[in-house]
């Protein structure tokens, strides 16, 4: 495998003097859809110029929109983190960050979260508790009551649109049957449980009925979460409504599934326990095992396309890999359970 070679302006920006303010021992990580630059007390987010069919950054119209509408949406539950719009333009041969010349890319400045507070962090310590679980519950409650539930938003709560997103997820990991991440078996036992729950259509409406289809997150997992106070759940899903006008199970599941995938089945229990309480949803738990599974199969999935990635290193591709046949795994157990 040859060297990698990042974009020019990711490697101007990996500059300690390309930045306004000190950024010391600045460095970079890499999803399958953004450059992060870790740069002193900021943190710098660029969208790379992919088209998957569900998300569009092709344009550089269509990443400075997705920009603004990303700190708009994530001020709901982020409120101070999502500072502004940064424009990077060039200047002679280089570049310069919100310069006077012509913009080349845009991104988003954010405060930096402290590491060892991310959830994430926590978990690795083994220091993870029930009191930083009602933490988040204190934050999610309010904010599923406050979310747009209007009815373009209900449309997406109904059998037919759910399955649009969970089909499409078989489609676009078919080519990745059989490679070392999924078995053609498990393959199929996800989509036979799959299908035959999206059969039962009114237990979709039932849940429309009730209202508890909002503008969500879409992407709530332990990465996406610091447990500051108050915690700060961060980077939900910007670049394609169909993902995060959803039911709140499907949101409450994804932390659910995550917490399972680190080994916290215990506090993955708990999790939901509290959040139905404080909510009084009871009839989320009906939902909640199909959607830890369509959550699950959605990270193995994003973790293949992150290794699929020319831009990303032989290490981080093994990883990759190595966490979606887990998380593969793990869809299975649900659609089996």
């Amino acid at each position: 495998m040859g060297e990698i070679t990042l974009p020019a302006y990711v490697q101007y920006l990996q500059k300690e003097n390309s930045y306004p303010h000190p950024a010391s021992a600045v460095s970079l990580v890499q999803t399958h859809i953004s450059f992060v630059l870790l740069a002193g007390e900021y943190v710098y987010k660029w969208k790379k110029p992919v088209d998957f069919g569900f998300l569009n950054f092709s344009t550089l119209e269509k990443r400075k929109y997705y920009c603004e509408q990303e700190i708009v949406l994530n001020r709901r539950l982020c409120p101070d983190i999502y500072e502004e719009l940064v424009t990077l333009t060039a200047d002679g041969d280089s570049f310069a960050l919100n310069g006077d010349g012509e913009p080349v890319e845009y991104g988003i400045r954010m405060t930096r979260m402290p590491e060892q507070q991310m959830m994430g962090n926590v978990m690795a310590r083994g220091e993870l508790t029930r009191a930083h679980l009602d933490a988040i519950v204190s934050q999610l409650v309010p904010f599923y009551e406050a979310a747009v539930g209007g009815d373009t938003v209900k449309e997406f709560g109904k059998a037919d649109s759910v399955a649009v997103n969970v089909l499409e997820n078989f489609e676009q990991t078919e080519s990745f049957v059989d490679q070392g991440a999924i078995t053609k078996a498990q393959y199929d036992a996800i989509i036979q449980y799959s299908k035959e729950f999206l059969g039962h259509e009114d237990r979709f409406q039932t849940r429309i009925d009730l209202g508890k289809i909002r503008d969500c997150h879409g992407d709530l997992h332990s990465a996406n979460i610091c447990l500051t106070d108050p915690v700060c759940i961060f980077d939900c899903i910007e670049f394609n409504e169909r993902f995060r006008y959803t039911d709140v199970a499907a949101d409450v599941a994804f932390l659910a599934m995550d917490l399972d995938f680190h080994g916290e089945t215990e506090l993955s229990d708990y999790f939901v326990e509290h959040y139905v309480a404080q909510s009084g949803d009871t009839g989320l738990l009906k939902m909640l095992n199909f959607y830890k599974c369509y959550r699950s199969y959605v990270r193995a999935k994003i973790a293949l396309f992150t290794a699929s990635d020319p831009a990303v290193d032989e290490k981080n591709t093994a990883a990759c890999v190595a966490q979606a046949k887990t998380h593969f795994l793990l869809a299975e157990k649900y659609a089996t359970a």
